[in-house]
């Protein structure tokens, strides 16, 4: 592969924090290559180039992780039902969002909340003592370790 100049490199970067910047806020619309483009005045062969080479990855495989990432820490709170976690994220078709979150996190939206829900329900490894074990089960309502 050629060595590039300084210049070059520089202006790739910058290219691709803008993009990466652009996607993080505006994640959950309709976002396309050519309008990220044309936002950041560049071409798409350089906007693909760009996320190649700086961020070892394609556009479109960058959208997705953002917005599976976002996904993930909506199903893990509560009152949020997988419909709307969606929508939020971007995708018009509920089935369209689970199959997409199954191929990145590798199970269902509703699996991956229930997991979720139980680690977090889980009382604390003991680290040589009962205390932390007493406190959740106090703070969880259970009997307290006798």
């Amino acid at each position: 592969m050629p060595r590039q100049r300084p210049a070059t490199i520089t202006l790739r970067r910058s290219l691709y924090e803008e993009a990466t910047r652009i996607v993080a806020d505006e994640y959950a619309a309709d976002l396309e290559l050519d309008e990220i483009a044309r936002r950041v005045a560049s071409s798409r062969r350089q906007i693909q180039r760009v996320f190649a080479e700086v961020g070892q990855t394609t556009f479109r495989e960058h959208l997705a992780r953002v917005r599976m990432d976002r996904a993930a820490e909506l199903l893990a709170s509560d009152g949020v039902t997988v419909r709307e976690v969606a929508a939020r994220v971007g995708y018009r078709q509920p089935a369209q969002f689970a199959k997409a979150f199954r191929r990145h996190v590798g199970q269902a939206p509703a699996a991956y909340r229930s997991q979720r829900q139980l680690r977090a329900a889980e009382p604390p490894a003991a680290t040589g003592g009962q205390a932390g074990d007493r406190v959740w089960r106090a703070h969880n309502g259970g009997p307290p370790a006798a």
